[in-house]
């Protein structure tokens, strides 16, 4: 079993930013996927970025790209979403999602339970 542990979300204002984190934990497998969804309020849970092993593909969200970085840190199985330039509509809880291979798009076999990020205009 894999265990995902998100942190980093708060409050910030408009064209701020923030980092998000993401650790793995427990039965992890050699190479593996990973990336991010969010679920805004009153809205379905959408795609936001992800990541493969190497990090020599990753592939975002229209709504998201350009100011959104995904990268990660294989030694610690942590995987990053820096977010420059927020807007109120970025305001969401951030899944942060992990595959038990390492091909894309992401399928999302683990989830963390998310972190709420908050934008204010």
């Amino acid at each position: 079993q894999v265990q995902l542990v998100e942190s980093g979300g708060g409050l910030v204002q408009a064209g701020g930013s923030l980092r998000l984190s993401c650790a793995a934990s427990g039965r992890t497998f050699r190479r593996y996927a990973m990336g991010w969804f969010r679920r805004a309020p009153g809205k379905e849970r959408e795609f936001v970025a992800a990541i493969n092993w190497s990090a020599s593909n990753t592939y975002y969200a229209n709504s998201v790209n350009g100011r959104f970085t995904i990268s990660r840190d294989n030694a610690k199985n942590t995987v990053f979403l820096q977010m420059n330039s927020l807007k109120p509509e970025d305001t969401a809880v951030y899944y942060c999602a992990a595959d038990s291979s390492d091909g894309l798009p992401l399928t999302g076999d683990y989830w963390g339970q998310g972190t709420q990020v908050t934008v204010s205009s």
